[in-house]
């Protein structure tokens, strides 16, 4: 067993990953019969096999299955270990990989990336953008060292730093700019444009309109806050959007914003890292830098 090498562990966890040869040797950046190659030596050293080749696609083993998780465990400890040597230096240095849901990351990151490279030169900022379980699934498996999401999420190997709290608002189409606000029971009975299924912003909005998952006739979807806003301007319905998205997204659509009556919608914006990443200080001070970043947003 001494002669497995972490470079046998990362071929075999993309693997794993992408249940292919050609794009697991992809995302190493090597060829497939060398990764190939990589795999048979592994099977070798452990006398028995890991995977199930078929003509398509391949299937990891009972083992492979239980050894793909372990490598994973072991590949994220080494990852740390860098990390320990960065959290030595200071200023920052190296890659910071940082994941940003959909509905903050067009608006927040490019604040921060000018923040953060102001601050930390050496930093190399890697931004991410997915839903908010395709992040968490990055940070569990150390393929990110910190995400921007809503909270909460109560995911107990994870750390929260909450950031700020920001209000949803109400766009409707500029004809309606002078009726009254509807409340949350008259939305209800409106045409309402949502994100499609993935996006917590969306969970957010059917929560506060009390609107159940299975979705009444006349609520519409749409895959980006752009998409929803140009609707409404088009005169097909009312969306809510988070307040830091109403500068880029209303400037050319022909639509009226209002806010909502008491007690207004709001999310709770924050930051998440594992609970053993040894960055853990020097991701409380990024988060304050984040602070800064997201009430300049929220202002406008």
């Amino acid at each position: 067993m001494s002669n497995i090498s972490l470079k046998h562990l990362r071929y075999f966890e993309a693997l794993s990953q992408h249940g292919h040869f050609g794009r697991a040797a992809a995302a190493c950046a090597i060829s497939q019969p060398a990764l190939s190659l990589q795999i048979k030596e592994l099977e070798t050293i452990l006398g028995t096999p890991l995977v199930e080749r078929g003509a398509r696609k391949i299937q990891l083993t009972s083992l492979g299955t239980a050894f793909a998780l372990r490598a994973r465990d072991i590949l994220r400890a080494v990852d740390e270990l860098d990390d320990l040597a960065r959290a030595a230096y200071s200023p920052l240095l190296g890659q910071l990989r940082i994941g940003v849901i959909p509905t903050i990351a067009p608006y927040l990151l490019p604040r921060l990336i000018k923040s953060l490279t102001t601050q930390y030169p050496a930093l190399d900022l890697r931004p991410r953008e997915a839903v908010t379980q395709k992040l968490l699934a990055d940070l569990r498996d150390g393929k990110l060292d910190t995400a921007i999401m809503a909270l909460p999420i109560d995911e107990p190997s994870l750390h929260e730093e909450p950031l700020f709290e920001e209000e949803f608002v109400l766009v409707r189409p500029i004809a309606d700019a002078e009726k009254p606000v509807p409340n949350s029971e008259s939305l209800r009975e409106m045409r309402l444009l949502l994100l499609e299924e993935g996006h917590c912003f969306r969970d957010q909005a059917l929560s506060f309109c009390k609107i159940s998952s299975s979705l009444p006739r006349d609520v519409m979807e749409g895959s980006a806050l752009s998409t929803l806003v140009q609707m409404v301007g088009a005169g097909i319905g009312v969306t809510l959007i988070p307040e830091m998205a109403v500068p880029i997204e209303t400037r050319s659509a022909a639509v009226s914003i209002a806010r909502l009556a008491n007690p207004r919608p709001t999310r709770q914006i924050g930051m998440l890292w594992r609970k053993t990443n040894p960055l853990g200080a020097q991701l409380t001070h990024i988060a304050g830098i984040i602070r800064k970043a997201g009430f300049d947003v929220g202002q406008g």
